[in-house]
């Protein structure tokens, strides 16, 4: 199998132990959801780096089963096409904006229940504090940065088709995370009261489509990379890289030993082009997986050449 990168394997090692020493602590009387989760920014327990921690914090095994398995499924992939550095400040944005649009959600129902014109809520014994009931408001789980990862491989493999398990039928990544992106909308305008952060997800996303669009602007049309493989287009052509200029290649002649080391390297970088354009059909026509361990290695070693 195929070695699953860095990053990829670091942020699962981290979740996991989060998770675990969340769980020992909680056992003892210490809750790290109060230090490390995300609390509204209204609140005497907000603090900014909680934006980033959050993202390490689970409310349960299923919670932390799912999404890790999502991240896992999705995220290695597209580490391996775009490289560790590239999709960690992905991760991490994805990650930082979906607790930006939680943090806006809260505040809209702030606005919209006025809580800002009392200092408790409730009735008799039952009352509390404005301020405590505030510090509940708080957001665990890195769903926001995973429904951001789900939204980069749909974008970066649209045609690619994964397998549902309800119902069993295989369904092209396009349309799976456009699906996701519509129940989840659905969701947050129709549960009220729930405790799944549905807008913390179409966050992630919002905030996923935001960062790619900008580097394939940035990149140019046609010189996006690995952005999607029905739209690759190499960089630069072979050509265009080595030959100079019509003036100067009339003006000097070209000494033998640097004409042949010129047609090797032409040669090589030939192979190359040509060799990945070989493994970019394969994966139109069969998928990334089919792929060996050596061909996603040339592909790998090609965008970060």
């Amino acid at each position: 199998m195929f070695k699953m990168p860095p990053i990829t394997k670091n942020l699962l090692i981290i979740n996991i132990l989060v998770y675990m020493a969340t769980s020992l602590l909680r056992n003892n009387g210490v809750d790290l959801t109060d230090y490390l989760g995300l609390h509204f920014f209204k609140s005497d327990s907000f603090m900014v780096y909680q934006l980033f921690t959050y993202m390490f914090m689970h409310a349960n095994f299923e919670h932390i089963f799912f999404n890790m398995l999502a991240f896992w499924m999705f995220g290695r992939i597209l580490e391996q096409v775009w490289g560790p550095k590239k999709y960690l400040i992905y991760y991490l944005v994805c990650g930082v904006g979906a607790g930006l649009c939680q943090e806006l959600v809260q505040y809209i129902d702030y606005v919209r229940m006025g809580l800002d014109h009392y200092t408790t809520i409730g009735n008799g014994v039952d009352s509390m504090p404005m301020k405590d009931y505030l510090s509940l408001w708080r957001t665990v789980g890195a769903s926001g940065a995973v429904y951001g990862i789900l939204l980069g491989y749909g974008m970066t493999f649209p045609n690619e088709r994964i397998l549902l398990l309800i119902p069993p039928m295989p369904i092209k990544a396009k349309y799976l995370v456009m699906g996701y992106a519509v129940i989840e909308l659905l969701s947050g305008l129709g549960s009220s009261g729930s405790n799944i952060a549905h807008f913390a997800h179409l966050g992630g996303m919002l905030f996923g489509i935001v960062l790619i669009l900008y580097w394939r602007h940035k990149a140019g049309v046609n010189r996006n990379g690995f952005s999607s493989w029905s739209e690759y287009r190499p960089k630069q052509s072979v050509w265009s890289r080595f030959k100079k200029p019509k003036a100067s290649r009339h003006a000097e002649a070209e000494k033998p030993a640097a004409k042949d080391e010129y047609a090797d390297t032409l040669a090589e970088r030939r192979r190359q082009q040509e060799e990945v354009a070989r493994i970019l059909e394969k994966v139109k026509r069969s998928g990334y997986n089919c792929l060996t361990d050596e061909e996603k290695k040339t592909i790998f070693d090609f965008r970060n050449r």
